[in-house]
């Protein structure tokens, strides 16, 4: 009984290891001017007085590019 619960145990842990991860990114404008890097596009804040400027975005690093983006044009503060 021991090796069939530790063979499911690997089992389940290769399938989760092989599992692609996709986390995208959105950013997200408040209704002050203020942006923040969403890490989750298909998940809303809560409340009212924001807009997703950009959706879909595969990582941090081009999150971070994208905010950097806006600040310097004056979108975001």
């Amino acid at each position: 009984m021991k090796h069939l619960a530790c063979a499911i145990g690997f089992l389940a842990l290769a399938v989760a290891a092989a599992s692609p991860v996709r986390a995208d990114y959105a950013l997200v404008q408040f209704g002050n001017g203020y942006c923040r890097i969403w890490w989750n596009s298909a998940d809303t804040p809560w409340g009212v007085g924001w807009n997703k400027l950009i959706i879909g975005l595969p990582d941090d690093l081009a999150a971070r590019a994208a905010l950097d983006n806006a600040i310097a044009q004056g979108i975001c503060q």
